[in-house]
């Protein structure tokens, strides 16, 4: 009877998940459980190198409605939660 031949899988490590973080001011926190977070980051013109500001607004679940327009927060990426939200705020 021939020996069995075992075969021995390796296991590959999962590469680290990239997680986008920002932070940004409050502009609006009319609509439940969301507030509407402006980021701005400074960009550099390649022929120019001039330096100038691009803003972007997200939509970010804010669970308890506790931010309010001018506070500071920080938000991950997270699972669509709307069509618009894939932002969720860190404690």
């Amino acid at each position: 009877m021939p020996a069995k031949k075992t075969q021995t899988i390796e296991k590959k490590a999962k590469p680290a998940t990239i997680v986008k973080k920002f932070s940004g001011v409050v502009v609006g926190d009319q609509n439940d459980k969301t507030v509407i977070v402006k980021v701005e980051t400074v960009k550099v013109h390649p022929k120019y190198k001039k330096r100038y500001v691009v803003s972007r607004r997200y939509k970010v679940h804010d669970e308890k409605n506790e931010h309010k327009i001018g506070d500071k927060v920080s938000f991950v990426e997270c699972r669509p939660l709307s069509r618009d939200k894939r932002w969720r705020l860190i404690k």
